[in-house]
């Protein structure tokens, strides 16, 4: 922890995981933190690193997300409470990622959440460092010219060395 307590507090980040239900902690918290004051960096690492390409792909499956409520994001008050169960066997089916997905993002828009390009634009804006991890661009065979302009790329040591004198820190 630092000494200095004029000096910002620091939020050291690492976003780990690329779709469309785990890109939104990282970008809400750093943006929230920056929109206060602090220094903000966040590593993208491995999954996560995608959430930095030029065109993001994040999708949400239900699958994967045994607790994740299936609601209806149109319709009457009451159609859209119902927490529809849906079967395994279906949630498996091609196609239904996409739908889930689509459901989810209107859910969002419809509550008036910024979109997840959004929420990075925004982090870009109020200075969030936003880092790639560059052993997961080597190993998935990424080029920087497939990112965002104005992130950095880094390895382990890089983003510890900016995290060793951050107040918060967490894994995403």
């Amino acid at each position: 922890m630092k000494s200095d307590p004029t000096k910002p507090k620091r939020l050291a980040l690492i976003a780990s995981k690329g779709t469309l239900d785990w890109a939104y902690p990282p970008l809400i918290l750093g943006s929230a933190a920056a929109a206060m004051g602090w220094e903000v960096g966040i590593f993208f690492t491995f999954y996560g690193l995608t959430l930095l390409k030029k065109d993001i792909g994040a999708q949400v499956s239900p699958l994967g997300n045994p607790a994740m409520p299936m609601k209806m994001p149109f319709g009457p008050a009451g159609f859209q409470q119902i927490a529809w169960p849906i079967p395994t066997a279906m949630m498996a089916m091609p196609g239904f990622n996409a739908l889930a997905t689509g459901l989810m993002k209107q859910t969002f828009k419809g509550k008036g959440v910024a979109s997840i390009p959004e929420l990075r634009d925004l982090c870009a804006e109020s200075g969030v460092r936003m880092i790639g991890c560059q052993m997961t661009m080597d190993v998935f065979g990424f080029a920087q010219e497939d990112f965002i302009p104005g992130c950095e790329f880094g390895g382990a040591a890089m983003f510890l060395e900016y995290a060793s004198e951050a107040d918060v820190s967490l894994f995403i």
